[in-house]
């Protein structure tokens, strides 16, 4: 008798020891997240390219939990993620693409994602995962157009093609209705897979904060806000049906998604099943910031930044829930792709960002969180024009992007230091 009441207590006690240390849910109350019953702001960043990373085959697992390491240790404990890359037939975009074909996967690169995941929920890290992508460089609602018969993609950085063509082709992707279906069925795929080495669903395991739909999600024309508004309402109200236990979210730029309108944006946002809201800050594709006059520009940049995380933080209000500044990035002095290099102005930046995430905190504001762009940790550009080949290092910047342009790497220590004391200061809140 005696020995069964010690082992039942000694069952007892390893279950509430594992219990103890279950990874808690992310949710949404109010305008505030909350990691189980508390709280829960950050300063995150981007890192689209873990599960490549995480693939035996193609990545480098011993970098990647260095990386995980590394992270931590500054505070970092939400990553904004690519579920993977579709097509990868072209240059300039991510090779080898999950999705090589429509509805076949390569299952090195989801076993890559499945890895990562239960690496990040031993860390208590946790992940936000864009399902598909605006932009070329990942595949995403152009390569859908490719394989559903409305001709190759025009890739902008391929002659004679350019950006207005490529977003010309891409608003296509709101009418197409076999496109918005195989991208449905991507959806369910991801949605509803287990962790071959959590052995979780996807769908029940605390280490995803939300499903994003994608990255940077755009209507294109003020004519065709109709037909984004039903195809986005679609597909947030088919993640939420295939998954209640997470957040959802658009990876919407803000205003610069919504035809340059606040107006556009918040009626584009006001389904109720879309958990938060999200901006994205980018000074020097938007000629605020200019490298080659970069202490003259850099008081503008933190101006026009300030006004538009306002406007954002208003619509945030009305609609009575947070919002994330989950992407921003500045290069380092004078576009230096390497690590280590000046970053005094990109330092500036993310001073200015993350000390309005920790005002709107103190002040219980809506702002409550940033990921920067991005952690490119042990990573390295290998040509001086920047250029990326399958197989070399990667960044965070993605192919069609100078690597090392807006990647922090482990060598930039004085960044990395900005963010662990941002993060120091945001879980004394």
């Amino acid at each position: 008798m005696k020995n069964k009441l010690l082992k039942t207590f000694s069952l007892s006690l390893i279950f509430s020891i594992i219990a103890c240390q279950a990874q808690e849910r992310i949710t949404v109350k109010g305008n505030e997240f909350f990691k189980g019953d508390k709280p829960y702001a950050y300063i995150g960043t981007n890192y689209w390219y873990g599960s490549m990373l995480a693939s035996k085959k193609i990545g480098d697992r011993k970098r990647l939990l260095r990386e995980l390491d590394v992270m931590k240790k500054n505070g970092i404990d939400n990553l904004r993620i690519l579920v993977g890359a579709d097509g990868g037939k072209y240059d300039f975009t991510v090779r080898p693409a999950l999705q090589y074909e429509q509805g076949k996967y390569d299952e090195d690169l989801l076993d890559g994602l499945d890895f990562l995941i239960s690496e990040m929920s031993k860390r208590k890290m946790y992940a936000v995962l864009y399902l598909t992508n605006n932009w070329e460089w990942s595949g995403g609602m152009s390569q859908y157009l490719e394989w559903n018969g409305k001709g190759a993609i025009p890739v902008p950085n391929i002659p004679p093609n350019t950006w207005p063509q490529f977003m010309s082709y891409t608003e296509q992707f709101h009418s197409c209705e076999p496109c918005m279906e195989a991208l449905n069925n991507h959806v369910k795929f991801i949605i509803g897979r287990t962790n071959a080495y959590s052995k979780k669903k996807y769908n029940e395991d605390n280490t995803i904060m939300s499903w994003q739909v994608g990255n940077e999600p755009r209507l294109f024309t003020i004519e065709n806000e109709a037909k984004f508004t039903k195809w986005l309402n679609n597909i947030v109200d088919l993640i939420d049906s295939l998954d209640k236990n997470h957040l959802v979210s658009t990876g919407s730029e803000g205003k610069n998604s919504s035809n340059d309108s606040m107006e556009i944006f918040e009626r584009t946002h006001k389904n109720p099943n879309i958990d938060y809201l999200t901006m994205h800050i980018w000074p020097k594709n938007w000629n605020w910031f200019k490298a080659d006059n970069a202490e003259a520009t850099i008081p503008a940049t933190i101006e026009n930044a300030g006004k538009y995380i306002d406007a954002h933080i208003k619509v945030a209000d009305n609609l009575k829930r947070p919002i994330i500044i989950e992407e921003f990035g500045l290069p380092r002095e004078n576009e230096n792709l390497n690590a280590g290099a000046s970053s005094i102005y990109r330092d500036k930046f993310y001073s200015y960002i993350f000390g309005r995430v920790a005002e709107s905190v103190k002040n219980n504001g809506p702002l409550r969180a940033a990921n920067f762009w991005g952690y490119g940790g042990e990573g390295k550009a290998i040509h001086p024009d920047g250029k990326w080949n399958p197989g070399e290092p990667l960044t965070t910047d993605p192919p069609q992007e100078p690597q090392g342009l807006n990647s922090v790497f482990n060598e930039d220590k004085s960044t990395l230091e900005i963010v662990k004391k941002y993060n120091l200061e945001l879980k004394k809140k």
